[in-house]
């Protein structure tokens, strides 16, 4: 039997259309779906229950935390790991879990973009964004990871960093993981400019941090280095159409580049990183 965990803060409006969508999910056997309730103050937990979820409440917001407790609970592997704005479209848990039993430790689906409804400078930035090969390969971004028990096993808590999905990517070769064929998930892009902009200050930070603490020994990963530019050679000069969705991006990355590294210089408090204009109901990829 198969685990998922759900780390959800304040998650009311989009994890009921989440958890349907797994208890559709017929083709991957049973499923021990664990809600792992931070922080909450609605009734994210409430909505759990009613779906028959295993819930863990706990007072204090921060995802790896929230990632820690449910994994104590969790009793099966593979175990995957979802956002609770994710929802997983037919047939995506059993593809992911196909991935795990060719041999791959960690399996993540196709990302599409949802721009719909964002302002002009998201929508630039995203041209750039959804095209790095980071994406391609990579296991952030998804919003969903699966990864064997072998797999589980190469690390044993997550750290207390906000950079969960990198440090998961890196215990991993490249031959190690996939993005798996036939699933894609839909991930909403910001719905404001400001939001967007909060969002990459927060993994700026998360990742920059990550990377510190891996390279002092303090975290066990293999974190893969920035790429400062990937969006030019990668994506810009193979398409020299989206220079003008290129300038956005180079602003909008320094910006909060620099806003990450003075927040972390200050010693500013991490929070969660929930970003309240991307909670409206979801919508699986057709």
């Amino acid at each position: 039997m198969s685990s998922v965990i759900i780390a959800a803060h304040d998650e009311e409006p989009v994890l009921g259309a989440c958890l349907d969508a797994l208890a559709a999910q017929a083709d991957a056997g049973p499923m021990h779906v664990v809600v792992s309730a931070n922080g909450c103050s609605d009734d994210t937990a409430g909505v759990a229950r009613r779906r028959g979820a295993t819930v863990v409440e706990r007072e204090a917001a921060g995802k790896p935390g929230a990632l820690n407790a449910g994994d104590d609970v969790a009793d099966g592997f593979p175990r995957v790991y979802l956002d609770a704005d994710i929802v997983v479209p037919p047939h995506g848990v059993a593809r992911l879990l196909e991935a795990l039993r060719d041999g791959v430790l960690a399996a993540v689906p196709h990302r599409i973009l949802d721009t719909e409804g964002s302002p002009l400078l998201v929508r630039a930035y995203c041209a750039i964004s959804e095209r790095l090969p980071a994406f391609r390969d990579g296991l952030y971004g998804r919003g969903m990871i699966a990864v064997s028990a072998e797999g589980r096993a190469r690390f044993d808590r997550f750290p207390d960093l906000i950079a969960d999905d990198l440090f998961l990517d890196g215990q991993f070769e490249a031959s190690e993981k996939r993005e798996a064929s036939g699933v894609s998930v839909v991930v909403r892009a910001p719905r404001t400019t400001r939001a967007l902009f909060d969002r990459l200050v927060r993994v700026r930070r998360g990742n920059a941090e990550l990377r510190a603490a891996a390279a002092r020994g303090a975290v066990a990963a293999a974190v893969r280095p920035a790429d400062r530019w990937a969006w030019l050679r990668d994506v810009v000069l193979p398409r020299p159409w989206l220079l003008p969705a290129a300038v956005a991006y180079v602003g909008m990355t320094v910006a909060a580049a620099v806003v990450a590294r003075r927040a972390s210089r200050a010693g500013t408090a991490r929070a969660w990183g929930h970003d309240a204009t991307t909670r409206a109901p979801g919508r699986a990829v057709p």
